[in-house]
């Protein structure tokens, strides 16, 4: 394993051993120029940044809190003045409509600091996808500075998509899955960007709703989660699950690599060899676009149950 890979899975560790809930997020100080920026959603002006002409291998964090955000080899130079990323550690970023109405707001997801502004479509690198990050909203922590020899590297933190009606219960019964770090609901397999709920709901967008999971493969395998996907909801139905009809509520699988996609195939078919009509789509991974927040976690601030997503032991 290279010292880069080390550095970056010991950097986000150490970082899920910190995280609580946010009010117990230890929060660095910030001078008034970090905090206009950080915290009032201010812009550094372009080229002056620190980390804008920053080569060194290792992984950008927040400056507020120390989230690990960007590896550096996801770094690249796009002219704009500010340091470009084009893909981000999973679950440390989150997205948001902009207040202009037009743009794409990313912020923190551990503590909420304005990181900048995320664009799509310019075909800068194969991703597609443009970061544009304020220099003072990050922190560095070098390759070499979090790589001791001695320690055995953690298992890299893998995703998986999945789209099973209604995203709430979905996220609800993923949650408690042994394994699972992270969970954020949201849009994808859609021809709109970044779409609203309002759009996907009552605009033939093409997206469906629904939900990235974050997982652990040294406590579980994309296997268990695409297990519990299809005993959470019906994959039998079209276009629907239970009360709630419309395309944007069909049963599918996005699968990342050719892996997942082989292991939802082969689930598929001993379903089908128990005799279940499964409906469920296996279309590649596009982009997520994350959801408002409150659709984010949704029975748990309701302190509810689903009304429509139920176990039912099927493997």
């Amino acid at each position: 394993m290279s010292m880069q890979k080390l550095a970056v899975l010991l950097v986000m560790v150490a970082c899920w051993a910190g995280c609580g809930r946010a009010e117990e997020t230890q929060m660095n100080p910030l001078t008034p120029e970090e905090e206009r920026i950080i915290v009032h959603k201010g812009t550094e002006r372009p080229f002056t940044g620190k980390f804008y002409k920053h080569h060194e291998t290792g992984t950008y964090v927040c400056r507020r809190c120390n989230a690990p955000l960007y590896q550096s080899k996801d770094k690249f130079e796009s002219g704009c003045g500010w340091p470009s990323f084009d893909d981000e550690l999973p679950g440390a970023v989150r997205r948001q409509p902009d207040a202009d109405g037009m743009r794409t707001e990313i912020l923190c997801a551990k503590c909420g600091g304005h990181l900048g502004h995320v664009f799509f479509g310019e075909m800068l690198t194969p991703k597609n996808t443009r970061h544009c990050v304020n220099s003072v909203s990050l922190d560095f922590v070098p390759a070499a500075a979090t790589a001791p020899a001695a320690e055995p590297a953690p298992a890299t933190p893998e995703r998986a998509i999945f789209a099973g009606g209604c995203f709430w219960g979905v996220e609800y019964h993923f949650q408690k899955a042994k394994g699972v770090l992270a969970t954020r609901v949201g849009y994808t397999g859609g021809h709109l960007q970044n779409p609203s709920y309002k759009d996907v709901c009552y605009t033939d967008t093409g997206h469906a709703e629904a939900i990235e999971v974050t997982f652990d493969p040294a406590q579980t395998t994309f296997e268990e989660m695409a297990k519990l996907f299809f005993e959470i909801h019906d994959p039998t139905q079209v276009n629907r699950q239970g009360p709630d009809v419309g395309a944007q509520y069909r049963s599918a699988v996005f699968y990342l690599g050719d892996a997942q996609k082989a292991t939802t195939e082969k689930l598929i078919d001993i379903l089908r060899g128990k005799g279940m009509k499964v409906a469920t789509q296996v279309l590649p991974a596009g982009i997520f676009w994350p959801a408002e927040d409150y659709h984010q976690q949704y029975y748990e601030k309701k302190g509810s149950q689903p009304y429509c997503h139920a176990y039912t032991k099927r493997f």
